[in-house]
């Protein structure tokens, strides 16, 4: 795969759910009827991206015994060369826009099932990291220990 095609399908599994989860949000801010699924949907991003993490976690923590990985270069594409900038925008970016529509929406309808919405940026978080363990680039670990 190139540079630019590696992890396309999380990145668009990350927009779609960003995308449903601002549609349903969105529209139980305006009317009711839409409460149960909209919660549902961000219920089940919320459980989507904890399954990702753990997903994650373990790809990395299998590249950590020849890769220097940090939570930083990992769950947020920090560092120098991590992600090509098109894949971290896009990553960071719906991360960002789950957060933004989960604030609004359940700023605006307070004490209602929109509250369930704060849990989606889970589901952006652990796909960035998911992308991170895959595809992203990290230094060599540097050998440590005593020297024979």
């Amino acid at each position: 795969m190139t540079e630019q095609t590696e992890g396309e399908a999380i990145l668009r599994a990350d927009w779609v759910g960003t995308t449903v989860f601002t549609f349903t949000a969105v529209a139980a801010t305006v009317t009711d009827a839409v409460a149960v699924p909209a919660a549902a949907v961000a219920l089940s991003l919320f459980a989507a991206g904890i399954t990702i993490f753990l997903w994650a976690y373990a790809i990395a923590v299998g590249r950590s015994r020849t890769d220097a990985i940090g939570i930083g270069g990992l769950f947020f594409l920090a560092g120098e060369g991590t992600a090509p900038s098109r894949v971290r925008r896009n990553l960071l970016g719906a991360l960002g826009a789950q957060v933004v529509v989960a604030l609004a929406t359940a700023g605006a309808r307070p004490f209602t099932s929109l509250a369930f919405g704060v849990l989606v940026p889970v589901y952006g978080m652990a796909l960035t990291g998911l992308w991170g363990a895959r595809y992203g680039r990290f230094d060599l670990r540097r050998a440590t220990g005593p020297t024979k």
